[in-house]
């Protein structure tokens, strides 16, 4: 335990942010290869597709993704709701809030184990709105840890400041003593999790949610333990 006291917090906090990146490729691999091509996770997808939809494509979802945007913008608001109490970056608000998006996770999978394989509509749609939720309640509480270049849910950005400041780009990223590693280990994660997601589908719809919910339930415990002994070593919690 002394060990994980020991972890400086900037350290700690991208490990952690770096495993719920993980975490976020698992649930966009289910959501939009095993429930009807919603991305739960990823909003510019869903956009897109709904962009696509609505000009007359054939095949593609249009409810999915507009509840999936709507369940994911009112999880960030209320995760923006409940830390406006929140003080520290690590602290019994996000852990409370990380802990209910990993209750969420697991108990979809059970749902999604219960009813089996290609549930309807019915299930699937209650089941990526409120994956939705979970991705915006995770993403705002991660954003509020601001660990910077891993928002956990995006890598557009991330992609796009590690070629714009790499040595083909504007050399900013050596001249500033990094960014690259992290960024790069970002982009990793969520091709990481996406892969992982995509091969669970072939046992269970279910299995990737009920890993991305033990997960998120281990970066919860982590970080609140991480954070409870340095408190209690009078050392630093912030980063």
């Amino acid at each position: 335990m002394t060990r994980l006291h020991a972890v400086p917090p900037a350290t700690m906090h991208l490990v952690l942010m770096l495993v719920l990146t993980f975490t976020t490729g698992i649930v966009d691999a289910v959501g939009y290869l095993g429930l009807d091509r919603v991305f739960t996770g990823n909003m510019t997808g869903n956009v897109v597709v709904l962009g696509m939809a609505l000009t007359g494509a054939d095949d593609l979802p249009v409810v999915g993704p507009v509840l999936a945007l709507l369940g994911f913008m009112g999880g960030a608001a209320l995760g923006g709701r409940v830390l406006k109490r929140a003080g520290e970056p690590w602290s019994r608000v996000t852990g409370v809030l990380f802990g209910t998006v990993a209750v969420l996770c697991i108990g979809l999978a059970v749902v999604l184990l219960v009813v089996g394989e290609a549930p309807d509509p019915s299930v699937g749609l209650p089941v990526t709105t409120v994956l939705g939720l979970a991705m915006g309640l995770q993403a705002a509480t991660a954003r509020f840890i601001a660990v910077k270049d891993v928002t956990t849910v995006v890598v557009t950005s991330t992609i796009t400041g590690l070629a714009a400041d790499s040595l083909l780009g504007s050399g900013k990223a050596k001249a500033s003593g990094g960014g690259s590693g992290r960024r790069l280990w970002a982009v990793v994660a969520i091709l990481a999790g996406a892969s992982v997601g995509a091969a669970l589908l072939r046992w269970h719809t279910g299995a990737g949610l009920l890993l991305a919910g033990v997960l998120i339930a281990l970066v919860t415990v982590v970080g609140h333990l991480h954070a409870d002994g340095r408190r209690a070593a009078g050392e630093p919690v912030t980063a």
